[in-house]
């Protein structure tokens, strides 16, 4: 099983789904969540076909500085590369 890798910042947040997304060549997306990210889950599968990719992101940007165990709320659009 082969993965592309996507930077965070490619990807685009979905406040409604909770989740950044990124375009899957079969139509429908690849999701993560902030969670997923908190907890060192880097792989995001296409519900369609499959197709996983995985997301390259920088900890520190995504920490909260109060708490290590918080993703804090950024205000820059995630980045994907597929």
């Amino acid at each position: 099983m082969s993965y592309d890798d996507v930077e965070i910042e490619d990807m685009e947040w979905n406040e409604e789904l909770q989740s950044y997304t990124y375009p899957c060549p079969c139509g429908d997306l690849f999701q993560i969540t902030k969670d997923d990210l908190q907890l060192g889950e880097e792989i995001a599968r296409c519900p369609s076909c499959s197709l996983y990719i995985t997301v390259i992101y920088n900890t520190e940007d995504f920490l909260d500085k109060k708490s290590n165990n918080k993703l804090e709320k950024s205000k820059q659009q995630p980045v994907a590369v597929a």
